[in-house]
C-alpha cells in the first residue's frame, strides 16, 4: 500500500504520522516532483488538496484521489484518467462547523447585534423592536451534507427553513424546493440567503444580480460555499440600492482576500478568512483510512465524486 501526500499550503508530517499509525505498515511519504532524468516514486493512492497538474502527470499509477476539503472544484480543472475516481470527506467534523458558523450569523443579524454592537461603543443604551420569527425564513442553496444539517440545526431555534437542491429532497419540517423551475419562489420565499453549493459550470455565478433581487426587501447572504458562486459587484449594487441589508462572506474569488477589496471596510459586509469549516486533521485521517481499507477489501467506499455533475 503506497500513499503519496499533496496538499498546498498543509504541514506534512502530522499527517503523515497520523495515517502510520491508523495503516500499520503503510509507505506513505509527501510529493516532491522528481529531478529531470529521475524516476518518480509512484503511490496507488494520494491524499490531496489543490495539488497542481505536474503532480498527476507524474503520479500515472494512481487509484483514488482523497480529498481532504469539502469541495473538489479544484481538482476537476485538472486533466486526469477517467479511471482515477475523486473521493471527498463525507463530513469529518464539518457539518457541525457549518452549522455554527450559520447560525451564529443567522441570529447576529436576526437580534441585530452588530447595530448593539455600535451602540455600546457609542455608550448608547438602546431598544430596538424585535423581528418576528415567522417572518425571518432562511433559505440554503444546497442540500448535501452540509445543507442538510445547517437546516436540521437551524430549526431548533425554530426560523422557517427552505432548501433548494437540484433534485428533491426531505428534510423533516423543511420545505424543499428543486430544479430551475422552482428556483425562483425558493428566493421569494426567502428573507436569509445561505449558500452550500457545490462549484460547477452551472453553479458558478449563481448569486448575481438577478436572483439577489428575487430576495425578500431586506435579505442578507451568508456565502460559506465558493468565492466564485457570488457577483461581487452585484452584491455591492444590491446593498447600495437598498434591496439586501448585508451579508457575511466567508470565501471569496480571491483568497487571501485584496487589502484594498471593497468587501474589508463596507460597513454592511462582515468578512472572516475561509474559517467557517476547517478541516479536522484526526477524523480525516480516521475516514479517509477506513475507506482505503475498504478498498482492500473490495468493498465500496462513500463519497466517490461524480465528474460530471460536479460533487
Amino acid at each position: 500500500m503506497k500513499i503519496v501526500f499533496c496538499c498546498t499550503n498543509t504541514k506534512a508530517e502530522p499527517w503523515l504520522e497520523g495515517f502510520r499509525q491508523a495503516l500499520p505498515g503503510v509507505d506513505i511519504w509527501e510529493w516532491q516532483a522528481a529531478q529531470p532524468g529521475e524516476a518518480p516514486k509512484l503511490a496507488d493512492h494520494a491524499v490531496v488538496w489543490s495539488p497542481p497538474q505536474s503532480f498527476l502527470d507524474e503520479q500515472t499509477q494512481l487509484q483514488n484521489l482523497f480529498n481532504i476539503g469539502a469541495g473538489v472544484d479544484a481538482l476537476l480543472k485538472l486533466k486526469m484518467p477517467a479511471s482515477l475516481n475523486i473521493v471527498r470527506l463525507n463530513d469529518a467534523g464539518m457539518s457541525v462547523q457549518m452549522a455554527e458558523y450559520v447560525c451564529h450569523a443567522v441570529i447576529r443579524y436576526f437580534r441585530e447585534f452588530d447595530h448593539y454592537d455600535k451602540d455600546a461603543q457609542a455608550q448608547r443604551w438602546s431598544y430596538r423592536k424585535p423581528t418576528l420569527r415567522a417572518d425571518f425564513s432562511v433559505g440554503i442553496l444546497g442540500a448535501g451534507v452540509l445543507g442538510s444539517h445547517v437546516a436540521k440545526t437551524l430549526q431548533t431555534f425554530e426560523f422557517p427553513v427552505n432548501v433548494w437542491s437540484r433534485s428533491p429532497k426531505h428534510i423533516e419540517g423543511v420545505k424543499s424546493f428543486s430544479g430551475a423551475a422552482q428556483l425562483p419562489e425558493f428566493l421569494k420565499a426567502t428573507r436569509v440567503l445561505v449558500n452550500l453549493l457545490p462549484l460547477t459550470p452551472e453553479t458558478e455565478n449563481i448569486l448575481n444580480s438577478e436572483h439577489l433581487m428575487q430576495l425578500q426587501q431586506g435579505a442578507y447572504l451568508i456565502n460559506v460555499a465558493r468565492g466564485r458562486h457570488l457577483v461581487e459587484q452585484d452584491l455591492l449594487d444590491a446593498l447600495a440600492n437598498g434591496h439586501m441589508a448585508g451579508a457575511t462572506l466567508d470565501v471569496f474569488r480571491e483568497e487571501p482576500l485584496p487589502q484594498a477589496h471593497a468587501f474589508w471596510t463596507h460597513p454592511q459586509i462582515t468578512v472572516t478568512p475561509h474559517t467557517s469549516a476547517r478541516t479536522l486533521r484526526e477524523e480525516s485521517i480516521a475516514q479517509i483510512a477506513g475507506k482505503i481499507k475498504a478498498v482492500y477489501a473490495g468493498q465500496a467506499i462513500e463519497g466517490r465524486v461524480d465528474k460530471v455533475r460536479g460533487y
